[in-house]
């Protein structure tokens, strides 16, 4: 697809454009959820939990798509485009790959890497009768298994999920803000997403007690096909513009402990002629005067 830039007209179509331009400071990611042409009720369900999951930086397609992300890459891009969206879930269900998720992120309007999961359990946010958290909060991510450290595949698509679901990016975070529990575990070729909801008890201290309920949804997942981007490409894309990378100081180190030390260079200073506070008590007898001359003064005689 080739997209040709025309001048805007409007004004509004103008501020349209300018939101559109590369900043030094991304806006929060935004995700599309696509539906396949032929996807059950399971994969619409869990498209639609991801969804209450992380609005309001997404946009839902509920009409079918009939595409193929691994064979045809054009028409996501085609969407990402229209709706500046980096992050894509695409949702599918065939006999060959029943119950079928695809996640992957953007570069450039262009698919960077994404990965093919399968559903083996779910549990709906509507089939646990708990207390949800409002829409728009911020998870808290946590990643348990050696995996994720381990095997390429699976430190790419725990990259893709911190992208996918970290939200926008805050200043400061206040301790009743902490309520919301994103945990994945990888451990024996399966993929285990819960989601929790933190409850603050009292303890009896300043610091209160933590217990988590179980929110949902929950999610059983086993990876599938992969694609990832080249070594080259994804370090392109991790690339940052060179006003926010901090100035290098010069004369300042750190220690273990993060103790700052500073070196500054001075003329040798000649303390002979440091002028010091006049006082009485301070001033130089005829004595030592004439000892710093080097000559002795004679006595007086006094006068008959």
């Amino acid at each position: 697809l080739i997209y040709c830039y025309r001048k805007p007209k409007t004004k509004r179509a103008k501020r349209f454009l300018e939101k559109r331009e590369p900043k030094l400071k991304e806006n929060t990611k935004n995700a599309m959820l696509i539906k396949g042409g032929n996807a059950n009720l399971t994969v619409t369900e869990v498209l639609k939990d991801i969804y209450a999951v992380k609005k309001p930086f997404a946009v839902l397609y509920k009409k079918k798509n009939i595409t193929r992300p691994f064979e045809d890459q054009t028409s996501l891009e085609f969407f990402s485009k229209k709706s500046d969206c980096s992050l894509f879930l695409f949702g599918s269900h065939n006999k060959k790959r029943p119950n079928n998720l695809i996640i992957g992120r953007m570069f450039d309007y262009h698919v960077l890497d994404m990965i093919e999961l399968g559903i083996e359990k779910f549990v709906s946010l509507k089939d646990v009768k708990n207390s949800k958290c409002p829409e728009g909060t911020k998870p808290m991510l946590i990643f348990a298994g050696d995996m994720f450290d381990v095997n390429e595949e699976y430190r790419r698509l725990k990259s893709l999920l911190i992208d996918f679901f970290r939200g926008p990016s805050v200043p400061s975070i206040r301790l009743a803000g902490l309520e919301y529990v994103l945990h994945f575990t990888a451990v024996e070729g399966k993929i285990y997403m819960r989601s929790y909801k933190v409850l603050l008890k009292k303890s009896g201290c300043k610091i209160p007690r933590i217990e988590l309920e179980e929110m949902g949804p929950s999610l059983d997942l086993v990876m599938r096909r992969t694609h990832l981007a080249s070594d080259d490409l994804y370090k392109l894309s991790l690339k940052q513009p060179k006003a926010l990378k901090p100035k290098k100081k010069k004369n300042i180190s750190h220690d273990v402990f993060g103790t700052t030390y500073g070196r500054i260079h001075m003329q040798k200073q000649d303390l002979g002629k440091l002028q010091t506070r006049k006082m009485k008590g301070l001033k130089k007898r005829p004595a030592e005067k004439s000892a710093e001359d080097g000559g002795v003064s004679p006595k007086k005689s006094k006068s008959a």
